[in-house]
Parts: C-alpha cells; structure tokens; sequence
C-alpha cells in the first residue's frame, strides 16, 4: 500500500506541474514583462502582452526561433510603435536576443555600458530615430557578433570612442544625424567587414576625409555629408571598387576631383554638390557602367562638359547645376538611352542643345535654366512620350516651339520664359491636360490664346505676360476650375472680359495690365473668394466700377488705373485691407469714400478731375467769398434730403431683412438636416436655426458666414454656414469633417457637429470670446496682447500643428496657417482653426503628390511650395514660422517697411541693424532675452530651405524651453563657443541646423538638440 501510495503521489504531483507550467509565463516572458512596465505605451500597442500566456512568442513585436526544443526569444521589432521612456536594459537579460529595433519611438535619456553589456548575441540593433542623449556607448564593441548598428537620427553627442575601431564582424555602421564632434576618426577605416559607413550632418570639428577609409574594401555605401570636411578629395578612394554609392556633399572640399573616382565600376550614385571643388569634370565617367545619378551641383566647377560622361551607359540622373560649366552641351548627351534627369541650371553653358536629345532616351525632367543657351528647343524633345517638366527660362532660346510639344500629353510643368521664342503657340500646348504651370512670359510669341485651352483640366499658372499675343481672351478660360494666376500684363489682348471668368473660383491673381482690353468690369464675381490681386490698368475698360468688389475677402491688391472708368467710387471698397490700390487717369466723379478722404490716399486718384474732394491735387481750386452763401445752402439742402433718403431707405431695407429672413428661415426649415455628431450634444438643428440672422453675423470667410448662437442652456456656440459649392467643394466634406471631429486637443477648435443638408452644411464648432489673433494684434486691441500673453498664444499653436503632424493617424497638414486661423478665447488660450484645404500626409516614404493649385494665404506660403505644389508638414512649419514673426513685430505678413514680405523684412533687419530694430516697441525691454530666444525659433521655422525647418514637435520644445535656459545656450556653454554644426541660411540673420540626408527616402527633419 506504501509504494502504492508514493507512486500515486508523484502521478498525481507531475500532473498538477504540467498544469502549472501549461498556464506560467515562462521566464523570458516576465523579462518582457518588466520592459513594458517601464515603457509609456500610448497607443496600447503592447495590449495584447497577456501574464497568462506559456511564452511570448505570438506577442506583438515578438519573434522566437523555431528550431529549438524550447522556443526563445530570438527577435524584437518594435519599430513604430511609439513607445517612450529610456532603454529597457531589461531587453538584454534574454539570452538569445539577436535582433533588437526600437526605431521610430520616443527612447530618452542615455545608454549605459552596463544596461548593453548583457546582450552579447546582439547581430542586429537599430536605435534610430529616438532621442537618446549623450556618449556613444563603449560597451558595443564587446558584442562581437554585431553585424549591423543603427544610431542615427538621435541626440548622441561627444567623440566616436576609440573602441569603435575593433569592431570584429560589423558590416553597417550609421550614426547619422547626432550630436557628434571630433573629426572624423581614422581608425574606423579598422573596420575591414564595413559595407556601409554613414556618418553624416554630424557637427564633426573641420578636418579632412581619413585616407584610411580606402583600406575599407568591403564598402558599399559611404555617406559622409555635411561633415564640415575640409581639404581635398583623397584619390585613394579610387581603391573601393565595391563602392556603389558616394555622397560626400555639402562639405568645404577643394582641388579637383581626382581621376581616381573614374576607377569605382560599381558606382551608381555620386554625390559631390554644395562644396568648393574646381576644376573641369575628369573625364572617364563613361566606364562607369552601373552609373545611375551623378550631382556635382553646387561646386566651382569650371570649363567645359567632357562629352564622354554622356557614354556610361546606365547614367539615369545628372545634376550639375551651381556651378561655372561653360561652352556647350555636349553631342554625346543625345547618344544616352538611360538619362532620366538632367539638371544643367545655373550655369554659363552656351550654343545650341543637341537637336536629338531626347530621341534615345526617357527623358522625365530636363531643367537647362539661367544659362546663356541658344538655338531651337529640340523637336524630339519629348519623343518618348514621358517628359514631365521641360524648364529652360533665362536662356537666349529662339525660334517657334515644337509642334511635338502639343502632343507631349505627359507634360505637367512648362516653363520657357525669358527667352526670345516667336511664333504663334501651337494649340495642343495651351490645351495639354496634365500640365499645371505654362510659364512663357518674356518672349516674342503672338497669335491668340487658343480656345482649346479648355482642355488645360489642371492648368493652375498661366504666366503669358511680355509677349504679343492678340485678340480676345476665349470664354473657354472659364472652364479652368483650378486656375489660381493668370499673368498677361504687356500684351496687345483686346475685346471685353469674357463672364465666364466669374467662375473661376480658386483664381488669386489676374494680371491684364496694359492689354488693349474694353468693355465693362465684370459684375457677379462673388465666387473670386480667394483672389488677392487684381490689376487691370492701362486698358480700355469703361462703365463704372463694380461695387461687388468690395466683398472679395482677401483681396489687397487692386490697380484700375488709366482707363476710362466713370461713375462714383464705390463706398463697399473701404471693406477692403489693400496694400496697393490705384484708380487714377479715369474719369471718376462724386465724393470719396470717406476712408480714402485723406492724404495717404490721395496718390490713388489723380488725374479724375471729377472727384470733388478737399484733398490737394485732385481738384481745380473752387471760388471762395461770393459763393460762400450758395455753399452753405445746397449743403444743408443736402443733409435734409440725405437724412430722408437714409430714414425711408432704412425702413425699406428692414422690411426686406424681415421678409428675407421669414422666407430664408422656411426654406431651411423645409428640409430635413442630418446630424453627424461628434461630442454629446445639448441642443437641436432648430435651436443653431433660429440664430442664423444679420444681427448673429461674426465673420465671413471664404467658404460661408460665421454667427454666434446663444442657446437656451447658456452656451454660445459658432455656426459655419457653407452653400453650394463651398459645401462639398472637393466630394470629400463628410469625410473630411469626420476625420477633424475624431480630433481632441485643447489647442485645436473643437467642432461639436455637423448638420448637412442637400446644398448647405452648418458646421458647430466651439466659441472663441476674443475673435482671431489677426484681429486682436493688428486691430485696435493690439495694446492687449503683452509679451507673456504672446509667448503663450505661440506655444498653444504650435501645441495644436504639433498634434496634427505628429498624433494624428495619417498625420495632417492644415495647409492654411495664419493668425486669422489662431482664435482666442476669454483667458487668451489659442486653438487652430479652419481645417477647410487640410489634407493627410501620405505615408512613410511615399512621394507627396503636388496639389492642383496653391492653398494658403499671401506672406503664410511657404516658397517651395507656391513653386512645386507639393505639400508636407514644413509647409506648415514656414507659416508658423510666419506667425511667430508677427507676434514679435506687430507687422502683418505683406506690405512691411519697403513693401516686401515680413520674413525678409525681419532677416535683413537683423542683419543689418540686430535684433532691437524688429520688436514691436508695445513690448519694452524687460523680456527682450525671451523674445531674442522665440526670434531665432520663427527665423528657423522660415528657413528658405524645407530641410533647415524644424519639425513642429521641436518647436514646442524649444518654446517650452524659453523661459529658462533654452537648448541653444546649454549646447553653446557646453561647447564654450557658438556650435561647429550651426550654419548660416540663405536668410540673414538666420541660424539653422540641417539634419536631414539627402538620400533619405522620407525628409525626416528634426533639430539638432539635446
């Protein structure tokens, strides 16, 4: 019975530890366990990281090998996920641990040697794109199988450790985009398994490329840009014949380029621009077969183009713009059957492009602009039926265009201006479909616009002015919906304004300046919502001046002069903010407005002698003495009869107000509205309904009318009311409104709901008491805003874009960032508003596609972007920038001191005179270190170039940091002196930190700070 007994003990034992080993985490498990309770995990991506699980093999992230007995943990991916806190050294208590990526998160703090040196079967290990602080940890070397070590885009700083140089099987080496100084050390050229070396925008002390590099004949890939390299290219470079790309830009190497980089067979990319290199170009190129691209832009390049670079037969890009190329292009460049790209801007080249150049090859892009290039544009330009961009402005081009460029449907840019081109246009072209910009101003071209331009479906630039182009502007240009400019000042147009322009709806400039045009101005051109600009002098216009101009929103541009005008000036024009108005040389009567009854208007109407006003020069001078009696009596005749026409006007217009409302009230009421509700609501349709009258009337915009609706529970809310085709402008309203009401963040206006309707949307959104910043710092209120309630007003923005770029799920560019967007409420907090032309952000590594036409407001839009139409974060980051400037100086963003725009204002302001000279005196003295602080965060924002802009999650942390030590002056006393890595923009006055590769797929751009 013993044994008995003793055996049904031990069955009954080991089956009760099968039980419990089947429901116990194993031990590798709680390792991981501990890790994710040291992690801030916000988006739950670690959910499903479950103590009741045997392993954690099917955990998120979580990969084990699956040959062994027992599976272990052989691999963690978490990239993406956004986890922050500091490094989990829990991660190398997994013995097995071979594969290791935290990039893309929020890592902080530093790595020690310590919490590394247990992971010693580590082959792989990315930590990029973090924000991990200080020294390169020396404990790495110690894992002798590491094969691949990421640590860019971080904050690392001090010098590469010397241990770096014993390294045993490390094949990628990256440290790309840190805090890094030191010169480049030799003993990385130790590393003979290296295949990929990337140590660039590092802040590394000036020094030469180590000689010792060439001893790397593994090496594949050697990205060593803006390094602050000094000295000459060592020919021994030559020796890396595996090499397949080189990019050495953006450095301060001189001399030539040695004949040595002809040698490197497998080379694909070569990247020599933004340095002080001269010399001609070695010829030998042509022996590089695999050759792919080669930029050598931006260099001293001198003398001619060889002919023989044109021979490698896989050459697909050439980029030699910047320099002092001179002679002409080169016959072998027609023989090419891979070129893709050239870029040739900006040179001295001269005499004819060969006539068959793009006969052979797929030519996408063929930029030759601001050289001294004559001749015909070559026929077969476009042979292959895939050029997309021909840009050849500032040459001496003659002769007609191609007629094989009416036919390139493919065409999407076309910028020919100033050259000395003749002829008539060929039809096709003005009708291309696909082509968004056709620049061809400062020409001999005549002819008249074709009517066939109504085929142009994404024409959004229609630059045509200095030419001789006749007849009448066709109604088919009222088909082009996206047309944004149109430019045709100097030319011999004649004939009225066709009405179908009224329709073009996104049109922000027309520029007809002197035309033979006549007629009368255009009436009903309520839809021009967007247009800024209008300059029709020097015409034959006749009729009087339409009163509907007055209710352009946006406009301030407004030039009428030297035509034959009649009638009264408008009193609606004193609705307008213009920067520039004139209406002189007509023949104008009546009174002035009384806004422009004064001195600083009297240069806008001379020469009408009509116009009876007190100001000098406008009028013959008047009788005095015997009239004096008359005067008196026809001007109180006036005012009795004026004072009944206002009293019988005014109750007239209130009886139609009433009669309108009653009737509008009932048509709205008439139909049903479908709520889309994206918070709990407290009120109905009927209530938002009863307050959409004049009296509730805040604001107009562009889409709609704004009220203020106080209801029954004490809430006051703001109604967008949009009609017609401002209601579903795009087809997407719905699910674009959707999108921004899932949006939760203090710093952006909530929108509480939308109600739709067939042809009108109420958008409820939350009600700001203080109106839009434009209004309270540039209106009579500006004496409000003090320093402390500005600083705040800048960082609640940028905590708002900050959201939108970086939490949002696809992220969102809001495309239209300005202070009329940045409402206030009772206590000064700011939100952003106006998500009308915001668009999500393509994924990852995708190209931006370029928009139809320009969004945005004048003096906010960022340059690249009114240039290429493509759209990212750093737009937003440009307006921003913009924003900040005005809350500095208390300008507006257009028509600063000498009429140029505020951001070039300011630069060369500080330039010239400093810092003192570009504050708004409301603000005294006593925050002047704070405001010199926020001063450098707006000029890096407008940065001229995208990559030298920080990311808007940067700015709020270096806005945060202003009221104390900020980030630049800790690194600057660290480093006792003004750091290595900062350089001077192409704005005056402007320091920025560039950290952003070249041959990235995606423009990561982010600050250089701890």
């Amino acid at each position: 019975m013993g044994a008995s007994a003793a055996s049904l003990f031990l069955l009954l034992f080991s089956i009760l530890y099968l039980i419990h080993s089947t429901h116990s985490l194993n031990q590798e498990g709680l390792y991981l366990l501990e890790t994710k309770r040291s992690l801030d995990d916000p988006q739950g991506s670690l959910s499903n990281w479950n103590s009741g699980d045997p392993t954690p093999c099917n955990w998120t992230g979580v990969s084990c090998s699956p040959s062994s007995p027992v599976p272990t943990v052989t691999s963690l991916n978490f990239t993406g996920l956004n986890l922050a806190g500091s490094f989990p050294a829990s991660l190398c208590r997994l013995p097995n641990l071979e594969f290791l990526s935290l990039s893309w998160n929020f890592i902080n703090g530093s790595v020690s040697s310590s919490s590394l040196m247990p992971c010693l079967a580590l082959k792989h290990l990315d930590l990029s794109q973090n924000e991990l602080v200080g020294p390169l940890p020396d404990a790495l070397t110690d894992m002798t199988s590491l094969r691949h070590l990421d640590l860019s885009f971080n904050n690392f700083s001090g010098r590469i450790p010397d241990s770096f140089g014993r390294f045993q099987q490390l094949e990628v080496l990256w440290l790309e985009c840190n805090l890094l100084f030191g010169t480049i050390p030799a003993f990385l050229g130790n590393i003979s398994t290296l295949r990929e070396l990337n140590l660039a925008f590092n802040p590394f002390t000036p020094g030469p490329i180590p000689s010792s590099l060439s001893n790397l004949t593994s090496l594949q890939v050697l990205f060593l840009a803006s390094c602050h390299l000094v000295g000459p290219i060592p020919p021994s470079l030559g020796r890396l014949s595996n090499l397949t790309n080189l990019d050495i830009s953006t450095n301060a190497l001189s001399g030539p380029i040695p004949d040595s980089l002809t040698y490197l067979s497998n080379l694909v990319q070569l990247e020599l621009y933004t340095n002080s290199l001269s010399g001609s170009i070695p010829k030998g190129f042509s022996k590089l077969s695999r050759l792919q691209r080669i930029d050598m832009s931006s260099n001293h390049l001198e003398g001619p183009l060889p002919d023989d670079i044109f021979d490698a037969p896989k050459l697909e890009s050439l980029h030699l713009y910047y320099n002092h190329l001179t002679g002409p292009i080169p016959a072998g460049i027609a023989r090419s059957t891979s070129l893709v790209d050239i870029f040739l801007f900006s040179n001295r080249l001269n005499g004819s492009v060969p006539v068959d150049l793009g006969k052979n090859s797929a030519l996408t892009i063929l930029d030759l602009s601001s050289n001294s290039l004559s001749g015909s544009i070559p026929p077969g330009i476009c042979d292959r039926g895939v050029l997309r961009e021909l840009l050849l402005i500032n040459n001496l081009f003659s002769g007609p265009i191609p007629k094989g460029l009416a036919r390139c449907r493919s065409l999407t840019r076309v910028r020919l201006a100033n050259n000395r081109l003749t002829g008539e246009v060929p039809d096709g072209l003005w009708g291309l479909p696909h082509v968004s910009l056709l620049e061809l101003s400062g020409n001999f071209f005549s002819g008249s616009i074709s009517p066939a331009i109504s085929s142009a479906a994404n024409l959004s630039n229609l630059l045509i002015s200095d030419n001789q182009f006749t007849g009448p502007i066709p109604s088919e240009m009222g088909t082009l919906s996206k047309l944004y400019q149109f430019s045709a000042a100097n030319n011999r147009l004649m004939g009225p304004l066709p009405a179908s322009l009224c329709d073009l709806s996104h049109l922000a400039q027309l520029d007809l300046y002197n035309n033979s045009l006549s007629g009368q101005l255009l009436r009903g051109i309520n839809s021009w919502f967007k247009l800024t600009e209008l300059n029709l002098a020097h015409n034959s216009f006749t009729g009087g001046i339409p009163p509907e101009l007055g209710s352009l929103p946006v406009l301030n541009y407004l030039d009428l002069s030297s035509n034959s005008l009649t009638g009264e000036i408008p009193t609606q024009l004193q609705n307008l903010h213009l920067d520039q108005f004139n209406v002189s040389d007509n023949q104008l009567n009546g009174p002035l407005p009384p806004l422009f009854a004064t001195a600083a208007y009297r240069d806008s109407f001379l020469g009408n002698p009509g116009l009876c006003n007190d100001l000098p020069g406008l009028c013959p001078g008047s009788q005095v003495g015997s009239h004096n009696h008359e005067r008196m009596i026809w001007l109180l005749c006036s005012v009795f009869i004026l004072s009944a026409f206002v009293l019988i006007s005014g109750l007239g217009l209130f009886c139609w107000r009433h009669k309108r409302f009653k009737n509008e009230k009932l048509k709205i009421e008439n139909f049903s509205w479908r709520l889309i509700p994206f918070h709990k609501l407290s009120f109905s349709e009927y209530e938002i309904l009863d307050c959409l009258h004049e009296d509730n009337l805040i604001g107009v915009g562009a889409s709609g009318k704004v009220y203020k609706a106080v209801l029954r529970n004490g809430q006051t809310v703001a109604v967008k009311r949009l009609h017609g085709a401002h209601s579903d402008a795009d087809g997407n309203f719905e699910a674009e409104v959707t999108t921004l009401g899932k949006i939760r963040h203090k710093n952006i206006l909530k929108l509480w709901c939308c109600y739709v309707q067939k042809d009108c949307k109420l958008l409820v959104y939350e009600y700001m008491q203080n109106g839009s910043l434009w209004d309270v710092l540039h209106g009579c209120n500006g004496k409000l805003l003090d320093w402390h309630t500005r600083y705040n007003i800048a960082l609640d923005a940028a905590e708002g874009l900050s959201y939108l770029h970086h939490d949002c799920v696809p992220p969102i560019v809001h495309r239209d960032v300005k202070s009329n967007n940045i409402l206030l409420n009772a206590e000064f907090s700011a939100c952003v508003a106006d998500f009308g032309v915001a668009k999500s952000v393509p994924a990852i590594g995708l190209r931006p596609e370029p928009m139809s036409a320009i969004a945005g407001s004048c003096g906010y839009i960022a340059p690249e972007y009114a240039y290429t139409l493509r759209v990212n974060e750093k737009s937003d980051v440009y307006s921003f920038g913009v924003v900040i400037l005005e809350l500095l100086t208390g300008k507006q963003p257009v028509g600063s001191e000498d009429d140029i725009n505020l951001v070039k204002w300011v630069s060369a302001t500080v330039a010239e005179k400093g810092t003192d000279h570009v504050f708004d005196p409301k603000l005294g003295k006593e925050f002047r270190e704070d405001m010199e602080k926020v001063l450098k965060i707006g000029l890096l924002c407008t940065s001229y170039i995208p990559i030298n802009r920080p990311s808007m999650r940067w700015v709020v942390k270096m806005l945060k940091d202003v009221p104390g030590t900020d980030i630049i002056s800790r690194l600057e006393k660290k480093n006792g002196t003004l750091l290595p890595h900062y350089q001077e923009s192409s704005d005056p006055g402007c320091i920025t930190l560039t950290r952003t590769n070249s041959n990235c797929s995606t423009e990561v751009n982010e600050f250089l700070f701890v």
